[in-house]
């Protein structure tokens, strides 16, 4: 093993793990591996902090909140995906998760997000990829596809930088709905 990592951890809980390692001369953790995306941008508000002061860099996963920025739950009425199937599902834990991530606030979110990659000449799939990876603090982002063809979208952003212009309007977008997954 050569560097150790968190995942799904808070700001106090990183800060405390990395000071245990120093002051007990333990492997501290050089990575961190959170959900971030457009929809939820929850380790900018004191993680991305901690992420830069002592350069843990954050390995973002679901930059597609679970398929919900491609826009197929917006475009297609019917839209298969593992929400749609959580939705009616008698498993209460899926019945939450499909609440958290598909509901009218991110439905609306995502309405604009669409229209941003439209202005901007990209799929939306490689706007919210590149959004993920814009930061100083990443890594890397972890993607993920049900078929291999949904990877290209994906792969395109790996050597996109947004403009200011296309990060402005996501920022807007953020400020109009706020924490659209809770």
């Amino acid at each position: 093993m050569r560097y150790i990592g968190t995942s799904n951890d808070t700001a106090y809980g990183t800060t405390k793990a990395l000071m245990t390692s120093a002051y007990k001369g333990y492997a501290r953790f050089e990575s961190i591996q959170n959900n971030f995306s457009l929809l939820n941008r929850r380790f900018l508000d004191e993680l991305a902090s901690v992420a830069e002061k002592e350069q843990v860099s954050l390995l973002p996963y679901s930059p597609l909140a679970g398929g919900v920025l491609s826009g197929k739950y917006n475009l297609e009425k019917n839209a298969r995906g593992r929400f749609s199937d959580y939705i009616n599902s008698p498993n209460a834990r899926q019945r939450l998760m499909a609440a958290r991530f598909l509901n009218d606030k991110t439905l609306a979110s995502t309405e604009k997000y669409l229209q941003i990659a439209q202005e901007a000449g990209m799929h939306p799939v490689t706007l919210a990829t590149a959004w993920s990876k814009q930061f100083s603090f990443v890594a890397s982002t972890i993607i993920g596809a049900t078929t291999t063809g949904q990877l290209d979208a994906s792969l395109a952003a790996m050597d996109i930088t947004l403009s200011e212009e296309v990060m402005k309007a996501c920022d807007e977008v953020h400020s109009q709905i706020l924490y659209p997954m809770g």
